[in-house]
């Protein structure tokens, strides 16, 4: 008996020990982030499976732990390689921090003043307007230099790291004008980011590869961020696809503009810079308080910009938002850059005073996915912490209903133009506006209603539009666009979407002498071999094309005499970005038309190539790559290639690449028919030979 009450007493003693262990076994296994965890999981495979995205890799830092770390799709087609936090990916336009980054370490370090003149720095760095000489290196890096905005040519190619376009921007902008005075407005350029480049080699006295590498990436601990110029396994970059065809790496040759490569994890390592307390010794010494405090400026308010409450774009110091939507409506500071180039895409946003960071990289895709993914997993963990009682519901969007409209506002219908369309609005007095592009018949017409609200909001309810007399004497239509991804999260974006133009007159000579051009196209002569440029169509080739619908007008671009036609809109955020130049050339008898850096020769001055056995093509002295026509007599025939090194050639079918051997290597081609073919060499003389049979 006694024996039994000491085994029951140890067995009581037991069980109230397990019991005690109990509350702490329990919390322990509470994983305060699982709801973030299952979201970031499901938005993940949405992105995936109905996005047209290959590869997803992303990743949440919160007080300098990850909250969650993880991928979707594939590394590459075969599957054998599994998709995990180590693969890198190219980041695009995210590479415009480690820039500015850059730019604010030697700042910091007294070797240059962001309110000086890049003159200052780059005194070889000129322009053909000489209001070049206000723009200064803050100006550069909030995109309100004025400058046209990209000269892309031979920027991004297929496993080719060189740095044609970086040695080559001082003279193509020697040949350029402003768009608009140093310092008006804030529109999206890429080409200060390379003139930052620039000025921190000339500053340092260091490749920028190298200056980032012993000042940032070093110093972070960030072993998988490399750029095109770093010696390092390119095996490691997951795969990039196009026409479901996987490609060789991609390499993005413009390196502060949008050449880096990195994983998510790392750019959450950058975030952390920006962080008012990151928990990461390294991220909180790199730069001085002065200039993380500079990093949250709203640089966008120091020129015209549209009156916004809520929108992802408002421009600081690199960023393209420094007060994003939806945590402007909490009161939340987050700051978002994304990235783009032809094949990957990323984007990183900072929440600087709650020291939280997600980054999102993909192979395919947009950067958007990676936006609308960041946005609710930031406010889950804001609501898991404790840091927001609730999560606001998102924009509720409503078909509109009409109202009773001021007569006054029918003053505003006439021509709108940006960078890639013109349009007439006409505004009747029953507040309905018809929208119809002008320079592109095949767009739909749209239809805005005024509203009681004084907007006009479009039928699908999506976007609410404006008018705005601003202070340079100009008009704009304001478009607030609510952007919803379903199973995603929601963004929304405020520009000034056109200007207000006048018709463009032109005497009857000057208009004869375009429209005898419509419906001509030229085709790319000054990318390399190796350029991606060629493998896709509308890349490679540009249509002129004028109507009656718009006289004084070659597509977008206004006529402004014989051979030139120009782009000179002034619009802030991104609908003035990218500016161009269409200018006719006659050289040797052939037309050619260029336009930021690139040559483009008309296909009235293409033969049709030789059907035959070892004919042979020649790179001429000026370099360019020679072009071809497929007569109907030749199609179906089989083209064998003598290749020589440094040098490549395509065929086209009338809508897309059918081949390129950069991409398949040589191989014999069948001819299709109404198609062409293009050879590119590296220098003048190379010569190719053809057999077709």
């Amino acid at each position: 008996m006694i024996t039994r009450l000491k085994h029951s007493g140890l067995i009581i003693l037991l069980m109230l020990a397990i019991l005690m262990m109990l509350p702490s076994i329990t919390f322990a296994e509470h994983d305060l982030y699982a709801d973030v965890k299952n979201s970031a999981y499901e938005m993940a495979e949405v992105i995936v499976n109905d996005h047209g995205v290959s590869g997803l890799q992303y990743a949440l830092v919160s007080d300098g732990k990850i909250v969650v770390s993880g991928t979707a799709g594939i590394f590459h087609k075969s599957n054998v390689i599994p998709l995990n936090s180590q693969a890198m990916f190219g980041i695009g336009s995210i590479s415009k921090m480690f820039t500015t980054t850059a730019i604010m370490l030697l700042s910091d370090q007294g070797k240059l003043d962001l309110d000086e003149p890049v003159v200052t720095y780059l005194p070889e760095f000129k322009m053909a307007d000489e209001r070049y000489k206000k723009i200064t290196v803050r100006m550069l890096l909030n995109h309100s230099s004025g400058i046209m905005g990209s000269v892309y040519v031979n920027g991004a190619t297929y496993d080719y790291p060189n740095t044609l376009n970086h040695d080559a921007l001082l003279a193509q902008l020697a040949t350029q004008k402003l768009k608009a005075d140093p310092g008006e407005f804030s529109v999206y350029c890429n080409d200060g980011f390379t003139l930052a480049e620039l000025i921190v080699e000339e500053v340092s006295g260091m490749s920028f590869s190298e200056f980032i590498r012993q000042n940032i990436t070093g110093p972070l601990g960030m072993t998988n961020t490399k750029t095109p110029q770093d010696d390092f396994d390119l095996n490691r970059l997951a795969r990039t696809f196009l026409n479901e065809e996987e490609t060789p790496v991609e390499t993005f040759n413009m390196i502060g503009t949008g050449g880096v490569y990195s994983t998510a994890e790392d750019l959450c390592r950058l975030g952390q810079v920006y962080m008012n307390d990151p928990g990461f010794v390294p991220a909180a010494e790199l730069l001085s308080e002065d200039a993380k405090i500079a990093f949250k400026q709203k640089e966008y308010l120091r020129g015209i910009w549209p009156e916004q409450s809520d929108s992802s774009i408002g421009y600081g110091l690199g960023w393209d938002s420094v007060d994003a939507y939806p945590f402007s409506q909490y009161n939340i500071q987050a700051l978002i850059k994304g990235g783009d180039t032809g094949l990957y895409h990323g984007c990183m946003i900072v929440l600087p005073e709650h020291n939280m960071v997600f980054a999102a990289v993909l192979s395919g895709g947009s950067s958007m996915f990676g936006q609308l993914m960041g946005l609710p997993l930031l406010l889950q963990t804001l609501l898991a912490e404790g840091e927001i009682e609730e999560i606001l519901p998102p924009l509720e969007i409503k078909a509109p209903v009409p109202s009773a409209m001021p007569s006054e506002l029918t003053s505003y219908s006439g021509l709108y133009a940006n960078n890639s369309i013109v349009k007439n609005m006409e505004i009747g007095t029953d507040g309905k506006i018809t929208v119809s592009v002008l320079s592109d018949t095949d767009s739909p017409d749209e239809t805005y209603h005024y509203t009681s609200h004084g907007e006009f909001v479009n039928e699908a309810g999506d976007k609410k539009l404006t008018f705005v007399n601003e202070s340079n004497g100009k008009t704009y239509a304001r478009i607030i666009q609510t952007i919803n991804a379903a199973n995603l999260g929601q963004t929304v974006i405020t520009a000034y979407d056109s200007e207000k133009v006048v018709h463009n007159i032109v005497d009857n000579a000057t208009q004869k002498s375009w429209d005898e051009r419509s419906g001509t196209k030229y085709y790319v002569v000054n990318e390399i071999p190796t350029s991606q440029a060629y493998h896709v169509v509308e890349r490679i080739c540009f249509e002129i094309t004028t109507g009656k619908e718009l006289p004084g007008y070659v597509g977008q671009y206004k006529i402004f005499n014989l051979d030139t036609a120009v782009q000179d809109v002034q619009i802030p955020v991104m609908a003035g970005r990218d500016l161009g130049i269409y200018q006719i050339s006659n050289v040797d008898g052939r037309e050619y038309l260029s336009i930021a850096g690139w040559i483009f020769i008309s296909e009235k001055d293409i033969v049709d190539i030789y059907a035959g056995d070892n004919a042979v093509c020649t790179i001429q002295g000026n370099g360019h790559a020679r072009w071809y026509t497929i007569n109907k007599e030749d199609a179906g025939k089989t083209m064998t290639v003598n290749l020589p090194e440094n040098a490549s050639f395509a065929v086209y079918d009338e809508e897309s690449c059918v081949y390129y051997s950069t991409v398949k290597g040589n191989q014999p081609v069948k001819l299709p028919e109404n198609g062409k073919v293009v050879f590119i060499g590296e220098a003048p003389g190379v010569h190719f030979t053809i057999t077709i049979k």
